[in-house]
């Protein structure tokens, strides 16, 4: 049996846009992006738009005075769509094991392709992580047009071995349909009454939910891509409170969620200032919960962290059972291939105990390494 000491909670895929031809139904595949190779870039050509390939997601590894927006895919790391090279890369990072993300549906207007997309992808990084399943832990995406449909993609995932999902923090507006992990429409959310169906679902099944940062899109824009990628990690304030405020783990305790990549340093202000207005404003607004609002984010809420010294120093405030590190390998914030200095580096005045919980069991127990 593997043994653990450093897990990622949060590392990503990045499949080559051509896997689409493969593992889209078949009616579909004639209608899957296609690429062109130019000495400019690699172009992703889908449904009459022509975009160069996106290379902030594998640019770890290199220099950051080498990172650049868009590009070819040989710009970016084999790891993350090859296997092999995911695995020689884990061992050289010293990481023994991670929880992965990335990928997901396709951007497009058209609705049954878009949620066939969905499965698509799901098969494709289940094919990905049954190379190494005790190293490779994949998060299935979930298309959250509505609740029986979410519901049965859960009962799906689930079939597939996957011991997590992934849910936008808002359900999308009627039409429009988003990347699957950020963005949506405000004026929706899980707590009403119509999304009993995929909440009795992820009880069921005992997967584990994961909102992968806030409501908030990170833009591309060079003037607001800095900004955008703060407020990404503080919006995640917003569908978390929702879930609470309006009584989701109390009517579904077993319930765990992972605020991923949204880091923990922000969590102790959230839960003191959510039970102060409670006790202030929960008469008139009709709000009634058996415990504090800080009871069920303790009890419910884990979270990964990356680059978070403040977290870390407010650990016990956070909640030391609930924190997870990862190495966000291969996105640009990564610790790829330096995770090992980063952890001594974070944890460097946490006792071993502690350390041991927040960069391996908490992940461990939660997952169900063991």
């Amino acid at each position: 049996m593997r043994t653990y000491e450093l897990i990622s909670a949060d590392s990503h895929a990045n499949p080559i846009p051509t896997f689409w031809r493969e593992y889209l139904p078949a009616q579909y595949r004639d209608r899957a992006p296609t690429m062109e190779s130019t000495d400019e870039g690699d172009y992703v050509i889908f449904e009459g738009t022509r975009k160069l390939f996106g290379t902030l997601a594998g640019v770890g590894g290199k220099d950051t005075k080498d990172y650049k927006h868009v590009g070819k895919v040989s710009d970016t790391r084999a790891g993350g769509w090859d296997p092999g090279a995911r695995i020689a890369d884990l061992d050289l990072d010293g990481v023994d094991a991670e929880v992965i993300f990335g990928g997901g549906p396709l951007k497009t207007s058209d609705p049954e392709l878009y949620e066939a997309s969905f499965h698509a992808y799901n098969r494709w990084l289940a094919d990905f992580c049954s190379h190494a399943p005790d190293r490779l832990l994949g998060v299935a995406y979930v298309p959250v047009l509505d609740a029986e449909r979410a519901a049965l993609c859960v009962r799906d995932a689930t079939k597939q071995g996957y011991r997590g999902v992934l849910i936008p923090s808002f359900p999308p507006a009627p039409g429009q349909y988003n990347d699957g992990m950020m963005g949506g429409d405000h004026t929706r959310h899980y707590a009403s009454a119509e999304w009993e169906p995929f909440w009795r679902a992820v009880v069921d099944t005992g997967t584990v939910l994961h909102m992968h940062l806030g409501a908030r899109p990170v833009s591309g824009i060079p003037e607001m891509f800095l900004t955008d990628m703060l407020m990404s990690k503080i919006s995640m304030a917003e569908p978390l409170s929702l879930l609470i405020f309006n009584g989701v783990f109390e009517r579904y305790p077993e319930v765990k969620l992972v605020s991923v990549e949204s880091n923990i340093g922000w969590f102790p202000f959230a839960k003191e200032y959510m039970d102060k207005t409670y006790e202030k404003h929960r008469y008139w607004t009709h709000t009634e919960l058996k415990k504090l609002p800080s009871e069920y984010w303790d009890e419910h809420i884990y979270a990964t962290f990356l680059h978070d010294r403040a977290g870390i120093e407010l650990r016990h405030s956070v909640g030391i059972d609930n924190i997870m590190w990862s190495s966000d390998y291969p996105h640009s914030e990564t610790t790829f291939p330096e995770s090992r200095k980063d952890v001594e580096t974070h944890f460097s005045e946490v006792s071993d105990d502690e350390t041991y919980k927040m960069v391996c069991g908490n992940a461990l127990s939660l997952y169900r390494l063991a």
